[in-house]
């Protein structure tokens, strides 16, 4: 059997300001240089970035980069999304991640669809195999999840939909993946799982958005973290070692790649990326 060479990707988001848009572009051109497979772009709350996401997409493509709009359903009617699908596969758009997304401040309803897999089973009745469909997987279970058995078959439930694959919650603890990846292949999932990486920068950065989303901060690494206070070389330093040493056992036991949430900022991921020797990888994974 051939084996695929791994895949590298970065996640942006979509700038609220002509100088965001500005710094993005300066930020991407470096990007660039380190040749992912290609980049994606995240979707506000109820299509709140609708516009700027697609904006964003179309300047990547623009620059000869391959992008991969955020699609979320929540807030959302059939109408709205449909007429979002149609711009997209009217730009050449093929690659998608489709979501759930979280419900807007002040919206008391989700909307027509209220989880992925009907997304995921509206895009294909729509545009049958024209996207590309990655979805969300999780790790260490989604926080609004019943159980973690109620976590995977919900998993399940958006590859059964038509998902291709799947891109995880960020992480830090390996085990987790390895055993996620074990409960998959035990239900019979055979997709790519790629992992979600996110470089550590700021431990109330981190702290804050790992609250928000249900991402577990291993003890040992939380208080290392929080014995640094404000010295943010040492705090960036160890984030480094820590992610460094998490990529590589994610890809010697044989993860099918890796997608960095950037937070638009490019000096932490090139160094991973550098660390890593992935700058001497093509846009497939395979040598430049």
């Amino acid at each position: 059997m051939t084996q695929i060479p791994p895949t590298f990707s970065l996640e942006l988001f979509p700038p609220q300001t002509p100088e965001g848009a500005e710094k993005l572009r300066a930020a991407r051109a470096q990007m660039a240089l380190l040749k992912p497979r290609f980049f994606s772009v995240t979707f506000g709350a109820g299509g709140s970035t609708r516009d700027r996401t697609l904006e964003t997409v179309l300047e990547i493509q623009r620059e000869g980069h391959a992008a991969a709009p955020h699609l979320s359903c929540i807030g959302s009617t059939r109408e709205s999304i449909r007429n979002i699908l149609e711009q997209y596969r009217s730009h050449g758009i093929r690659h998608l991640v489709a979501l759930r997304g979280d419900l807007p401040s002040g919206m008391a309803r989700p909307g027509t669809f209220r989880y992925a897999n009907e997304l995921v089973d509206f895009i294909r009745k729509e545009t049958g195999s024209w996207f590309r469909i990655e979805v969300a997987a999780y790790p260490e279970y989604h926080p609004q999840a019943k159980s973690p058995a109620d976590d995977l078959l919900a998993f399940k439930g958006k590859l059964e939909a038509g998902a291709d694959s799947a891109i995880t919650q960020y992480f830090y603890n390996f085990e987790a993946y390895a055993h996620f990846i074990d409960e998959c292949q035990a239900i019979g999932i055979n997709v790519p799982i790629v992992p979600g990486i996110m470089p550590i920068s700021s431990y109330s950065s981190l702290a804050r958005f790992s609250d928000n989303c249900g991402a577990e901060i291993p003890r040992w690494i939380r208080k290392r973290l929080e014995s640094y206070g404000d010295d943010s070389a040492s705090i960036r330093a160890f984030g480094l070692d820590v992610v460094t040493h998490l990529c590589e056992k994610l890809l010697a036991s044989g993860a099918p790649g890796l997608h960095f949430y950037t937070l638009n900022q490019v000096g932490l991921t090139s160094t991973l990326w550098q660390r890593l020797g992935l700058s001497s990888a093509g846009a497939d994974g395979s040598p430049a």
